[in-house]
């Protein structure tokens, strides 16, 4: 009988030591995974994505024109049109001199400003700005900011606008020869009301015009700037969580729901035993009802 139980009772004990470690395992594992899908979270909206209009910035580079095997002269030389957008964000508690410390970058760097949204209340506030930067100073200055308060996300994108470069330029020509053609038919006699009708097309051609140099004036060399997204959000920065204090936390979450599990396991197994044992008492009461009642 002794030896019975003994055994029972190992064999429990290996069962409970099981449910403590399995617990004390997931407990480990969701504190780590927990903060990962957190700090993930908070800074995945893409703000500049939501907003129309704003400035595109482009830049351009010689790219050396190529034979077979021979190196082409200097005049061959292509002009790529590109643009290069740096995505930054960053979280800091001293909000009002990270802030100030951007523009101050900013104005050291002669970068421009060229968009500024500022949302929330003191402990909650948020900025975000598009900064234009000469694109042979863009690497040194990216860099920089990401010094400023806590990184939480950066990314950097570059898109080839050549061909779109091209062909604003081809659609100008045609434009414009179609600008100097209406002009040369509006020297010739003809009809009042064909003349306020071709009066009419011709301000509409010099209205696509100026739109169209609007554009192109955007990818002259002289209005060149790649662009930086910076979005800086204020609260406490994290701190890392060493390895002991994990272990602290789920030791004591693994001590408490073990307990739990344990002291609710009893309860169930004894109001089990009490219902078998008032069933079994229930039978013994039928049968002897039966025998006195035959």
């Amino acid at each position: 009988m002794a030896k019975n139980f003994r055994s029972r009772f190992l064999k429990l004990s290996k069962w409970s030591a099981g449910l403590f470690i399995l617990l004390f395992a997931f407990r480990i594992l969701y504190g780590y995974v927990a903060a990962d899908s957190t700090s993930r979270n908070d800074y995945s909206d893409n703000f500049f994505g939501s907003i129309d209009n704003l400035r595109k910035n482009y830049a351009s580079e010689k790219i050396a024109m190529k034979g077979d095997n021979i190196q082409a002269p200097s005049n061959m030389a292509s002009s790529q049109k590109f643009e290069k957008t740096a995505s930054i964000k960053a979280k800091t508690s001293e909000f009002d001199k990270d802030e100030s410390l951007i523009k101050a970058k900013t104005k050291s760097y002669n970068a421009i400003i060229q968009y500024e949204q500022n949302l929330g209340q003191k402990g909650n506030r948020q900025i975000h700005l598009l900064i234009g930067i000469n694109p042979a100073k863009f690497e040194d200055f990216y860099l920089e900011l990401q010094k400023i308060g806590v990184l939480k996300d950066t990314e950097i994108t570059k898109v080839d606008k050549t061909n779109e470069y091209r062909q604003l330029n081809a659609k100008k020509i045609s434009i414009e020869k179609m600008l100097q053609s209406l002009t040369e038919l509006k020297s010739k006699g003809g009809q009042i009301a064909d003349f306020i009708s071709l009066n009419d097309k011709i301000l509409e051609v010099e209205e696509q015009l100026q739109g169209l140099g609007v554009e192109l004036g955007n990818f002259n060399t002289e209005n060149e700037f790649c662009t930086v997204r910076f979005s800086m959000y204020e609260g406490a920065t994290e701190k890392s969580i060493s390895f002991m204090h994990r272990t602290k936390v789920a030791l004591e979450w693994t001590i408490k729901y073990f307990a739990i599990i344990a002291i609710t396991s009893l309860f169930i197994l004894i109001a089990i035993f009490v219902l078998l044992t008032i069933i079994d008492k229930l039978k013994i009461i039928t049968t002897l009802n039966n025998k006195l009642n035959e």
